[in-house]
């Protein structure tokens, strides 16, 4: 039996995507209602290909949020030139910079060679080499930020000192580096961190050294988690900060409202991502 909904939703998101990236142009000039500053740093990882997943999540963090000192876009090298001018239209806190630039230039051998044979290990290079001065985010593009979100800002100016991240809907890590079932508990989604203070990553970056065999796609998401539980980092609150994959067969987005800081619309629920966008 064909699932009706489920189909529809998945060429709604098409479409209102592709209504979205052909008025891009005009969608970046468009100004973002709001004046209150955010004592936040932002920073994401995205490419050419995600241009417009990442234009409308920088507009969706400024409009529920608020204007962070700085929202980064690390490229991954594949940003045209108008891309990035576009990116740069959005506010006059968006700026732009490769991820040759970015990345620190003393990263150990193994997450340098893991980043030359796949895009899992840019983006852990970048998110090692992120600059942690007061409270600082990392986002994928395909995260959206709702009303709830102004949530983020008491986090921000809280006194508590320790990682926040996103738990996981699924195990979706690389077993080759996990030593004890109990390193499987409490997964951890690398697409969105609130870091409070810089991380200490020897004790996984020895397990990516020591792995016998390639990284693979997972690879990064389970050198964050190890990562983070290694720094005593605490989970935020899953009704909240949205990673759920359960409305995947259906047509509405079961999980988007007011109340929620964001969500991360995953491969599996990617086109509800566009069902929340105005074109």
């Amino acid at each position: 039996m064909v699932n009706i909904g489920y189909h529809v939703a998945r060429l709604q998101g098409k479409i209102n995507r592709n209504l979205y990236q052909s008025k891009i142009g005009k969608t970046v000039k468009r100004d973002i209602k709001t004046t209150q500053q955010v004592p936040l740093s932002v920073y994401a990882l995205s490419c050419e290909r995600d241009l417009p997943e990442q234009v409308a999540s920088i507009r969706s963090f400024i409009t529920h949020v608020g204007i962070p000192h700085r929202f980064t876009v690390i490229s991954d090298g594949s940003y045209t030139d108008l891309s990035c001018q576009l990116l740069r239209q959005i506010h006059p806190c968006v700026e732009v910079i490769p991820i040759k630039e970015f990345i620190k230039p003393d990263l150990p051998q193994c997450v340098c060679d893991y980043a030359q044979i796949h895009p899992m290990g840019k983006k852990l290079s970048a998110l090692m080499s992120i600059p942690i001065h007061g409270a600082t985010i990392y986002t994928d593009s395909d995260i959206l930020f709702f009303p709830g979100g102004s949530d983020l800002v008491e986090l921000a100016n809280s006194d508590s000192p320790v990682c926040h991240y996103l738990p996981d809907c699924a195990n979706s890590l690389d077993g080759r580096i996990l030593y004890e079932e109990t390193e499987k508990l409490n997964p951890i989604n690398a697409g969105f961190i609130l870091f409070k203070h810089e991380l200490d990553w020897s004790f996984a970056v020895k397990r990516l050294a020591n792995l016998s065999g390639t990284p693979s796609y997972f690879t990064e998401q389970t050198i964050v988690h190890l990562t983070i539980h290694y720094n005593d980092g605490i989970p935020l609150c899953s009704d909240k900060y949205v990673l759920n994959v359960k409305d995947q067969f259906i047509y509405h987005d079961t999980f988007s409202s007011s109340k929620i800081a964001l969500r991360h619309y995953v491969s599996d629920v990617r086109h509800k991502f566009w069902m929340n966008i105005k074109k």
